[in-house]
């Protein structure tokens, strides 16, 4: 069966089914600030058109010339009090399907591996999640509009028509025109597009690392570098915008250019036939209300000439979202669902923990993963951990720990191998190792500009946790007292109010006051000192509820450990206790030997 892809998906299904989120907000917008007012465009040539009549030609009994003028007034005010609900009803449908569009974007991302999650950088998703959904709401916006004007250009034809065929067609020939120029221009407006949303894409991505490695630029001396680097990214930024702005207003500018030759050539025209006795007379009024259409038609060619520029645009947009989610069929993006915008947010779902949660033996055969396109990775790795002990995974750099880590958790997905979980097959690992099954703390934590409170708990209702026990267990409630507000004190972006160590503890209470089956950290004490990662341990190994898995080269861990596990190029080479290790492992021997050569270095 053949899979679709989003390209394969026309862009009108992805918008049909945007409008059909809040149809009601949709259509309050469209019929007031789109459909009348192009309709009310029409009014004022009408009126324009008798007022002339009435001051040159001597009608019978009808409206006199200020009633005529209150009437232009009154259509104006209407149009201007059904644009602005109009315009209200439009910004809670924008809100609305932004939140939509950005919901399910995350939701999809989520469910990938989380060390595959975005196939571009985090800046760049931004930028889509800013920018493209941004251009998509502003063709939603307009999008009624081409139904109006052609509805607006069809009555006012009409009209013209009755009084005049010849001006009639000569008011409708820009239209014309700006239809076939965009379509001539549409490959080039797609392509404009897509390299100026790119453009934005590499600057913001390019600013969020330079951001992140402000230390690491300045120790480098690299300031002066990253700059002109930056100023080539965003040279580049800039020729892209201006080439996509520059084509829109080239075609805005050729196509109001083409109405106002419309008015030359309508001018002459209408100046000939009332000058000239012909079998109908074209009067002053009727002159006017010529003249009036072809500035409207004028400014409903630009509108137009707009919107199938904007829907290009948008099909680019579009695009460019679907790329975030590969894989995922592409109209679960405009999937209906309940957004809140207003009120309390749902509860996040707590899941207690119960008999059927509990580990009894944990088994990995045979796991594999490497790396695209390079042989990094592990393979054929096995190891059996029995509840409530610890085991440790150890070392060189680039041995496989953390991936061996991230491919038992599904944060990188099996290339081959199996895992068990009390003997029963676990087919999808992200799904299943999730609390109160399994913990996880990476080797460099994530905290966000919050609490320390909500850092820890993340969503989980604080009454059903033992949010002190957890703090206690990271031994962190000395460093929480001592906080200027303390589990209420924000730590700033990424932790930064924080120290390393700090942010350590705060990352493992967060993983603790999950009481998970399997705790996972990868290199924990890294930033630990040898008093406080001794105290953490004693505390942790105290309890019989846990069982870990953890990656680690410090000799507090090894000593404490039930089973130690030494990996080489991302192999097993060895499997045991410390001093079974030490007395027949050559590679265990060199690992411990380099650890103690750098403990006698940091003491001198």
């Amino acid at each position: 069966m053949r899979t679709k892809t989003a390209s394969s998906i026309p862009t009108w299904r992805y918008l049909l089914e945007l409008i059909r989120y809040k149809p009601l907000f949709y259509l309050t917008n469209g019929l007031l600030a789109s459909g009348l007012f192009y309709f009310f465009l029409l009014i004022p040539g009408l009126i324009i058109r008798q007022i002339f009549d009435t001051i040159t030609v001597k009608t019978a009994a009808g409206l006199n010339v200020w009633t005529l003028l209150a009437l232009l007034v009154g259509s104006v005010i209407t149009q201007q009090t059904f644009m602005l609900i109009g315009v209200t009803a439009d910004g809670v449908f924008r809100m609305h399907v932004a939140t939509l569009l950005r919901k399910h974007l995350l939701a999809r991302i989520w469910e990938r591996p989380g060390a595959q999650a975005l196939p571009s950088s985090s800046g760049e998703a931004i930028s889509r999640f800013r920018d493209d959904i941004q251009a998509i709401l502003d063709f939603l916006t307009f999008s009624f509009d081409p139904i109006a004007q052609g509805l607006a250009i069809t009555i006012g034809l009409i009209i013209l028509a009755r009084v005049n065929l010849l001006l009639a067609l000569i008011v409708f020939a820009p239209l014309v025109v700006t239809i076939a120029t965009i379509n001539l221009a549409s490959k080039r407006i797609r392509k404009y597009r897509q390299a100026n949303q790119e453009a934005i894409g590499g600057v913001t991505g390019l600013l969020g690392e330079i951001f992140t490695a402000v230390q690491a630029i300045q120790v480098a001396g690299s300031e002066k570098r990253v700059v002109e680097y930056f100023e080539k990214v965003n040279e580049v930024r800039r020729q892209a915008a201006l080439k996509d702005l520059l084509l829109g207003q080239v075609l805005y500018s050729f196509l109001t250019n083409i109405a106002n030759l419309g008015t030359a050539i309508l001018l002459l025209a209408a100046a000939g036939m009332m000058q000239i006795k012909t079998g109908t007379t074209l009067t002053v009024g009727d002159f006017a209300l010529f003249v009036s259409y072809l500035g409207e038609f004028a400014a409903i060619a630009g509108f137009f000439s707009e919107s199938l520029t904007g829907y290009y645009q948008t099909e680019v947009s579009l695009l460019r979202l679907a790329e975030l989610i590969p894989g995922v069929p592409p109209l679960s993006l405009v999937k209906h669902e309940k957004v809140y915008l207003r009120g309390k947010l749902p509860q996040l779902p707590y899941t207690p923990k119960t008999g059927q949660h509990r580990l009894e033996t944990l088994a990995l055969r045979n796991l594999s993963y490497h790396y695209p396109g390079t042989e990094c990775g592990i393979a054929h790795v096995s190891l059996t951990l029995k509840r409530g002990t610890l085991t440790v995974i150890t070392g060189r750099i680039g041995s496989g720990k953390s991936t061996l880590l991230r491919v038992l958790l599904g944060l990188l997905p099996k290339q081959a191998g199996e895992i068990f979980w009390n003997n029963q097959q676990v087919a999808d690992p992200a799904a299943f190792f999730v609390p109160p099954r399994s913990a996880y703390t990476a080797q460099v934590p994530q905290l966000f500009s919050e609490t320390v409170r909500d850092n820890i708990l993340m969503g989980l209702p604080e009454d059903v946790v033992d949010l002190a026990g957890a703090i206690h267990l990271a031994v962190m409630e000395k460093d929480v007292a001592n906080l200027e507000n303390g589990l209420d004190t924000i730590v700033g972006p990424r932790g930064t109010k924080l120290s390393g160590g700090q942010i350590q503890r705060a990352a493992a209470a967060r993983m603790f006051v999950r009481q998970s089956e399997l705790l996972v950290f990868d290199d924990l004490s890294s930033a630990l000192d040898v008093e406080t990662e001794r105290t953490l341990w004693q505390r942790l190994l105290a309890t019989e509820n846990f069982t870990c898995l953890t990656v680690s080269h410090r000799q507090i861990a090894l000593h404490q450990a039930d089973q130690i596990i030494v990996l080489k190029d991302g192999r097993v080479e060895a499997s045991g206790k410390l001093e079974e290790l030490l007395a027949n492992c050559e590679e265990m021997q060199r690992l411990w030997s380099e650890d103690m050569g750098q403990i006698r270095s940091s003491s001198d």
